[in-house]
């Protein structure tokens, strides 16, 4: 018995000679993969599982009305007596996995059944507890004759689903005949007795099912290598008679031919060739329109055949490529194609990466030659002429061979009858390989005596990274001048070929952020409407009208002034109305981030997209936040002092929070910290590094503001008029709720607010700016803890959650118009 295989293995679609050496697999030992189908599978039906309990939780009259109608319809079939057919049912139920597992351990396949047994009693366990969890949805349950209720998971059928899946029954249509039966006849017997409900049935086949793709995840699904003499025994049943078949790889095995016959390169398709990097194509295939379908989707068959027909189809365009000699389905699990054996080397081991100058020939075989672009260019220029695309163009699938001829190899993901765009991507990535090894000039020039200026021309927008192979982007990424001096040079032998690249993402990463933005607005407004103690839509109904219109005003009408203060603190010159989305769209983005986080981020992308230098950019955003907090700091001051002397106010005589010694204590532990920052050197160093930052950007910005004194100014005003109006809309809310606070209360309690927005770690401060601000209220201006809460969650209503839809078309617009 040799040494165990790894997961790391080399795609059957990769160059002749492996990368890497490998252990090599012996003695037919068997190796286990997790593949990451099952994953996919299991969160799949966890999905479903939580679908069908939000069905019989939240949807009660639709699966009541379900319930009744299949039970009328069982009372209509012709069955013999309801015990009989039950226990028929059953037997049938136990006999078809017990018949199958014995099948299996006669085939010595142990080790998939007793992944079957671990799943099926996973399974049971997991039934059990779904019955204690789920035992109050009235829905998935029947009454029984003699009081109580039946279990809310039909947990019969769950543990032979999990079984029978977790063993496998790809190939075995008359086991999985048998199962459908035996499922089918139980399920009715169970509607029939009443012991079932559609919802359970439903239920349990969906628990057996993810139970048993969890468990193959978990431990992974066996998989047995096949030896020497069985590869060799495959070849002579279709007519291929041998000498000897050695293992180069852990799957591919070179195959002498008997009497002097040319020798034979096999390829082993199995469950690790599929698993191998299959998450990575996942993510390639969403997020690209043109990417291949992953290997690991495709039936093992459909594999097999499909790379057997691209050879063949490659070999008659008069490709020199790799001919497929013979095919063979070993097992469900693997098989293997076999090909004449080329003596060729690519392109990635003969010759360095940008080793060529592109201002005389490369004479020293670190480069090929002009003619063997050419002919690489040739065999291309064959295969688009039969319309068949490659799709995996690197400098490890083109060959170079003694004589000098290219070949190209590793078509497996490759397509007939491809698109003109898979054909221009093609070319693109022959380009790209050209290059790295011969340097742009030579590649293009000699791209456009053997395609033509039109082919060349139309590759040009596609010379993106990710449109190219991985081998060809991890190439291109070691010469980070390359790509660009490439469509450069395409650029200057053909000015008028379109530069404008072509948009191939289906999904980019910032469509995605959007996405998971959406999802937490979603839930912030659940959260919102849920979980407070006041009814959102009972607190406007029943809000003083004309105050609820003032609070609204006053709410619009800060996005405005926060406009005049943003744009206060840049000496550049930005535009009203684009400023003004940037600052609503900060309405959307502050629900994924924590406190202000988000808006600065928005801040200062919307900066750089403005032509702004980052660092000038995050300088006035830095100035920006810094008058900011001391203005807030000096407003917060101011009315704290004021609370006592509020008039006409029900606060004023209530207030109970402390004015002058407070300010006098603060003034002290200020003064406290910055002696001891002076007195101690390794408190002075750290507070030196920290104020670093602000001393590099931040004064100096501060610098040019200077220059610019009424822009300062309207900086400064705004900053201020903003936290006004967010004091007058709280007011305003507390008034509509029938409250007479005093205004210097109300602007203490959201100064207060505020500042926990800021500093607690949730979207938008979400906890902490309601429990602070409605606890401020009810200690400096005297109101009623409901009052209390009803003014601050109607504050929050117009300030945090409406302007969310605003904020999310604005920041649509933005992007539209490439402004961040």
């Amino acid at each position: 018995m040799g040494p165990c295989r790894v997961a790391t293995v080399i795609q059957a679609d990769e160059s002749q000679e492996p990368r890497t050496a490998q252990p090599t697999p012996r003695g037919g030992h068997a190796d286990r993969v997790r593949h990451p189908a099952a994953l996919l599978r299991l969160v799949s039906g966890l999905c479903w599982i939580a679908l069908v309990l939000l069905l019989a939780g939240y949807a009660r009259s639709a699966a009541l009305g379900l319930d009744t109608d299949v039970s009328r319809g069982t009372e209509l079939l012709p069955w013999p007596p309801v015990k009989l057919a039950a226990a028929l049912c059953g037997a049938a139920l136990l006999l078809v996995p017990l018949g199958y597992a014995v099948d299996r351990l006669l085939h010595a396949d142990g080790r998939r059944v007793a992944d079957g047994v671990l799943a099926a009693v996973l399974a049971y366990g997991l039934s059990l507890a779904l019955d204690l969890l789920a035992g109050d949805l009235t829905t998935l349950t029947h009454p029984l004759p003699g009081g109580g209720r039946t279990d809310p998971v039909y947990g019969h059928l769950a543990p032979v689903v999990a079984f029978m899946t977790a063993i496998g029954t790809a190939g075995m249509r008359r086991w999985r005949t048998a199962l459908a039966v035996a499922l089918t006849l139980s399920g009715l017997s169970g509607l029939i007795t009443g012991y079932a409900t559609p919802l359970s049935l439903l239920l349990s086949l969906l628990l057996g099912w993810t139970t048993a793709h969890a468990t193959r995840y978990a431990v992974g699904e066996p998989v047995g290598t096949p030896t020497e003499g069985q590869i060799g025994a495959a070849l002579a049943a279709c007519g291929v008679r041998t000498d000897a078949v050695l293992a180069v790889g852990p799957t591919r095995y070179l195959v002498t031919q008997h009497g002097g016959r040319p020798d034979l390169d096999v390829h082993l398709l199995d469950r690790h060739v599929q698993a191998s990097g299959l998450l990575g194509h996942l993510w390639l295939a969403l997020r690209l329109r043109t990417a291949p379908r992953p290997l690991g989707l495709r039936p093992l068959r459909a594999g097999l055949e499909h790379q057997t027909l691209l050879g063949h189809a490659a070999a008659a365009a008069g490709t020199r490529t790799r001919a497929p000699v013979a095919a063979v389905e070993l097992s469900p699990d693997a098989a293997l194609v076999a090909y004449r054996r080329i003596d060729a080397r690519p392109f990635a081991e003969l010759f360095a990466e940008g080793a060529a100058d592109p201002d005389s020939a490369p004479t020293d075989g670190n480069a090929p030659t002009d003619a063997e672009l050419r002919d690489a260019l040739e065999q291309l220029a064959l295969l688009q002429r039969r319309r068949i695309a490659h799709r995996s163009l690197s400098p490890q699938t083109v060959l170079l061979d003694a004589e000098g001829r290219v070949h190209l190899v590793g078509l497996a993901r490759g397509e007939i009858a491809a698109s003109d765009l898979l054909l221009r991507l093609d070319v693109a990535g022959m380009l790209a390989v050209l290059a790295v090894h011969a340097g742009p000039e030579r590649a293009v020039r000699a791209a456009i005596e053997v395609l033509g200026r039109g082919p060349v021309g139309a590759a040009l927008p596609l010379l993106q990274p990710i449109a190219l192979a991985r081998d060809t982007r991890a190439a291109l990424a070691r010469h980070k001048e390359l790509a660009g001096e490439l469509r450069a040079e395409v650029q200057r032998q053909m000015p008028q070929a379109t530069a404008e690249p072509v948009r191939l993402e289906r999904l980019r990463p910032r469509t995605l952020l959007t996405g998971i933005a959406g999802i937490a607005v979603g839930y912030a407004l659940l959260q919102f409407l849920f979980s407070s103690e006041v009814n959102p839509v009972l607190l406007v109904a029943d809000a003083d009208p004309l105050w609820l219109a003032g609070a609204a005003l006053w709410a619009a009408a800060s996005y405005p002034v926060a406009t005049f203060a943003f744009s206060g603190f840049v000496p550049e010159k930005l535009s009203f109305r684009s400023t003004l989305a940037a600052q609503v769209a900060g309405s959307f983005v502050k629900v994924v981030a924590p406190g202000g986080v988000g808006g600065l981020a928005l801040n200062t992308r919307y900066l750089q997209c403005a032509g702004i230098p980052t660092a000038q950019a995050m300088s006035s955003i830095g100035v920006s936040q810094l008058f900011g907090l001391v203005l807030h700091m000096l407003q917060l001051a101011v009315f704290s002092a004021l609370v006592g002397v509020d008039s006409g106010g029900a606060g004023a005589e209530s207030s109970s929070l402390p004015s002058g010694w407070v300010l006098w204590l603060a003034g002290a532990a200020t003064a406290v910290v910055a002696v001891s920052i002076a007195a101690v050197p390794s408190l002075r160093r750290r507070a030196q590094t920290l104020l670093r930052p602000l001393r590099a950007e931040v004064l100096p910005r501060l610098l040019d503001l200077a220059q610019q004194p009424g822009r300062l100014a309207s900086g400064v005003a705004g900053q201020l008029l903003v936290s006004m109006c967010f004091v007058v809309c709280l007011y305003c809310c507390t008034r509509a709720v029938g409250q007479h606070p005093g205004f210097n209360a109300v602007a203490v309690s959201f100064l207060a607010g505020n500042a926990a927005g800021n500093v607690v770690p949730t979207p938008g401060g979400i906890g902490g700016v309601e429990s602070l601000t409605a606890g401020m209220l009810t200690t400096t201006a005297g109101m009623g803890s409901g009052t209390a809460i009803a003014a601050v969650m109607l504050y929050r209503l117009l300030t945090f959650i409406i302007p969310v839809l605003p904020g999310w078309a604005a920041f649509s617009w933005l992007k539209r118009r490439r402004a961040i």
